[in-house]
């Protein structure tokens, strides 16, 4: 069990937490939610000992171990793969060099050999001879391939590094296990195996994650940071949404009933109070009303923006013609031979592990990449707007907000391109800021502010949800259902893309497209995907032995 006493945490005069009380128990598995900058990675830092606390403590049971998904990328570069995710269990790795460092010694002596057994001893109770092979166990669960569990790590590239640092955290079994974001940069099929082996898990998590159908799946509670204050919830996310807006609504209903006495009482208090006859039941009237106290509702520090794709120009029925399309990159053939044809309601997601073949796709649809082979075509009266991966050069400019989004707009004028800005919450003061120094967040924000002035009909986005919070991600889900053209998109919101696609496309690891015409969820349980996903388990089966 893991506990907080009255932890309280300031920055400046500004309280971020105050007299946190709260305990997380064994077999449980908690979603730590709010707004952006409520706090959620903060509060898993106070966890964890990486932050000290203003006030209050942090108590964890004694003998137990705590495991946290780190996020420096680059700590472990000059580690092999698989020390580094037997690190997760520090005591584990510290006897395997140990005892490498004894065999090794040419001057074996008596106290080596005893020393030696010692560490014998609890390395077997430890699992230690079974340690590479939970190792190779999580980083094929996750889509890190056999052939690079011996790699160094600076030989991986980033997404490969995310998916070690995640089975380094889950590595040993530990009793307390600290995730932060755990899903970003894993693609469908490594997200659906981290939900199985979580619901499995039986001591306890604390997750933090902006993916709805990921905190349905796995928590069984939800800790919501709100105003510097942590309510916990029995139930997943819905649970909690329907159950804090339940608890909203009956909190209104009492203080209008409330409401409704005070004013009853008041009108006798000011009839009766000089009639002498009365005044007895004036003064007992006067006693009630102010006994009488309205619940306190605040204000969510929540806050929406409004997403409302509008295309200038309706859709004619030849969108978008894909004939035979390759592309090899850095030797390797990522698109090999791709062909399709868009209709007018189509809304595509593009899914499954080859992130590559996603954005080398999306990046020769926009002319951004040439193909080696096959062309393409867009309809005569399409018109595209288009959400990179990486937006790094789109903010190295000394650009205000204002000035960057109005280089866009066709409409020059200020009023016009802020009411774009404040619909994703950029009010006042804040279109002064400069791009190049905006959070990752605020980019996304700037990038769906440019989507929409654009007045495209056809969208193009390659992982928008990443950087964004609950609230965002969810406007952007609702904006891109009620949107009347074509979109092609990257997402591994599972519930987004569920809610969003009426078509799927996964481009295989050899480059080649499964093109469906079908829900995301359909998709999955196809037998086409059961049949790819056996195979794909025998072959983990067959490397590990």
């Amino acid at each position: 069990m893991i506990s907080t006493s009255n932890v309280t945490l300031r920055i400046g005069k500004k309280a971020l937490f105050e007299d946190v009380n709260i305990k997380f128990t064994e077999g449980n598995c908690y979603g730590l939610i709010g707004a952006n900058g409520a706090g959620k990675s903060t509060f898993l830092k106070i966890l964890s000992g990486q932050l000290d606390t203003t006030n209050g403590n942090v108590s964890i049971t004694p003998g137990q171990r705590l495991s946290v998904l780190e996020q420096d990328h680059f700590k472990y570069d000059e580690y092999p793969v698989m020390d580094t995710v037997i690190m997760g269990n520090e005591r584990l790795y510290q006897i395997m060099k140990e005892k490498d460092a004894i065999y090794a010694k040419e001057d074996f002596t008596d106290e080596d050999g005893i020393r030696a057994s010692e560490l014998e001893g609890e390395f077997a109770e430890m699992d230690g001879w079974e340690a590479e092979s939970n190792a190779s166990m999580l980083l094929n669960g996750l889509g890190v391939d056999t052939d690079f569990h011996y790699s160094q790590m600076k030989d991986l590239n980033g997404n490969e590094k995310v998916k070690v640092l995640l089975a380094k955290a889950l590595f040993g079994n530990p009793d307390i296990l600290l995730l932060d974001e755990p899903t970003n940069h894993l693609d469908l099929d490594a997200i659906a195996w981290l939900e199985e082996f979580l619901i499995n898990f039986e001591n306890t998590v604390i997750v933090v994650s902006h993916d709805r159908y990921f905190l349905n799946k796995v928590c069984t509670h939800t800790a919501d940071i709100d105003y510097g204050k942590i309510q916990l919830y029995a139930g997943n996310y819905d649970f909690w949404y329907e159950s804090s807006q339940l608890l909203i609504k009956q909190m209104k209903e009492a203080n209008k009933k409330k409401e409704e006495k005070i004013r009853e009482l008041q009108e006798f208090i000011s009839r009766f109070s000089a009639n002498a006859s009365k005044s007895k039941q004036a003064t007992s009237r006067k006693r009630a009303l102010e006994k009488i106290e309205l619940d306190e509702i605040k204000p969510s520090s929540r806050k929406y923006p409004y997403i409302d794709f509008r295309p200038d120009r309706e859709i004619g029925n030849e969108v978008l013609s894909v004939e035979g399309i390759s592309k090899t990159i850095n030797s390797e053939k990522v698109l090999d031979n791709i062909s399709f044809i868009l209709g007018h309601d189509d809304k595509v997601a593009f899914v499954g592990g080859n992130e590559l073949a996603k954005t080398t796709l999306f990046q020769i649809l926009t002319g951004e990449l040439e193909p080696d082979e096959g062309s393409y075509k867009w309809g005569v009266t399409t018109s595209q707007a288009y959400f990179p991966k990486d937006s790094t050069a789109e903010f190295d400019n000394d650009y205000t907000i204002v000035d960057w989004l109005t280089g866009y707009s066709a409409i020059k004028d200020v009023t016009y391109v802020r009411g774009f800005l404040g619909r994703m919450l950029f009010a006042g003061d804040d279109g002064v800021k400069k791009v190049k120094v905006l959070s990752g967040g605020e980019k996304v924000r700037c990038l769906l502010s440019k989507m929409m002035i654009s007045g495209a009909n056809c969208l193009i986005l390659d992982e928008p949800t990443n950087h964004l919070d609950m609230e965002a991600i969810t406007a952007l889900n609702n904006g891109l259902i009620k949107f009347p053209g074509v979109a092609l998109f990257a997402c591994h919101d599972h519930q987004f893309v569920q809610t969003t696609a009426n078509r799927i496309m996964e481009i295989l690891p050899n480059g080649t497209l499964v093109d469906k015409i079908t829900t995301y969820d359909e998709y999955l349980a196809s037998d086409e995907m059961a049949r790819k996903r056996t195979v794909y388990t025998k072959q983990n089966e067959e490397d590990d032995n």
